[in-house]
């Protein structure tokens, strides 16, 4: 190789390591800021979730939906939970309202058969300040839709499909708590 050459590689690969170098710094100026959360700050630290209360006609599920609720209400940790109304600056109280299935597609073979369901649950809550008794909100009607397919079997198929749903309103529940007003 020749004299010229080398530089030539030697200039470029500076240059490459440069603009490597370069990049990379506004990258990690970019993303020093960053925080994860949110910064809202809630009127209350601590909450009691109340036993959920099954108006629907679907047996054992308040179990499952008070699991899931818990659940994301501790993700966000901005509120810790105890367990007692009086240990509590609020108090959530949530009613599973309703449980009912639409037919969404029906089955090729046999159309007076349903292939696949739209399953609905349906909750009120009520958030209460227990120091002052004022609501946060009160009756707030929640409700959430998952879809259920026949083929193993439409009972199977809807005991599947309970825990998704017990999930997705147990994540409106924590929003609409978890939510600045």
């Amino acid at each position: 190789m020749t004299q010229t050459t080398l530089r030539t590689i030697r200039c470029s690969s500076s240059r490459f390591l440069a603009v490597v170098l370069t990049g990379f710094c506004l990258l990690a100026s970019a993303c020093s800021h960053y925080q994860l959360g949110t910064q809202a700050k809630l009127a209350f630290s601590t909450l009691y979730v109340a036993p959920i209360e099954n108006r629907a006609m679907l047996p054992q599920t308040q179990a499952i939906v008070e699991t899931e609720l818990r659940s994301a209400l501790l993700k966000d940790g901005r509120v810790t939970l105890v367990n007692s109304p009086e240990a509590a600056d609020a108090v959530l109280h949530v009613s599973l309202v309703g449980y009912d299935r639409d037919v969404t597609a029906a089955n090729p073979a046999d159309t007076g058969l349903a292939r696949e369901f739209a399953l609905n649950l349906r909750a009120s809550c009520t958030l209460t300040d227990r120091r002052t008794q004022h609501s946060y909100f009160t009756d707030r009607k929640l409700d959430v839709t998952k879809a259920a397919f026949t083929d193993s079997g439409q009972l199977q198929s809807e005991y599947q499909t309970i825990p998704l749903l017990a999930s997705a309103l147990a994540d409106e529940v924590a929003h609409a708590v978890l939510d600045v007003w």
